[in-house]
């Protein structure tokens, strides 16, 4: 397989790999489906969504699959917590987690922010 030269689309891939792991854990070991569900799914669509991003046709469209990547790490983190706090997450594997979640969360902002805001910035700094 090819791997892919993106560092955001490594890091969402090797973490969507970390929440599989985590997900087969606490279904097996502690009888947590719905909530686990929940986490899987937002955990393995950050990548996903990074994924289709790598085929966009446009700059807008480019923008609008890492922000709804954005979107789902920030989701996933809500879910890390809610299973901590309820006590299916141990605090270290939550804390991982989250970390994990938490610097994907930044670097995608930046690119969403670079996409959204940094084309106007400098068109308007051309003009002075």
């Amino acid at each position: 397989m090819q791997k892919r030269l993106n560092p955001g689309y490594e890091k969402a891939y090797k973490f969507a790999l970390q929440i599989i792991r985590a997900c087969e854990s606490l279904s097996a070991e502690r009888r947590e489906y719905v909530l686990t569900k929940q986490l899987l799914r937002c955990g393995t669509s950050i990548g996903a969504n990074l994924a289709e991003a790598e085929a966009a046709i446009s700059g807008a469209d480019l923008s609008n699959k890492i922000s709804i990547a954005y979107k789902e790490c920030q989701e996933t983190k809500y879910w890390i917590r809610l299973l901590c706090d309820a006590d299916y997450l141990s605090s270290e594997l939550a804390e991982e987690l989250f970390d994990a979640a938490d610097e994907i969360a930044r670097i995608l902002y930046a690119a969403v922010y670079t996409l959204r805001i940094g084309p106007q910035q400098n068109s308007m700094t051309n003009d002075h």
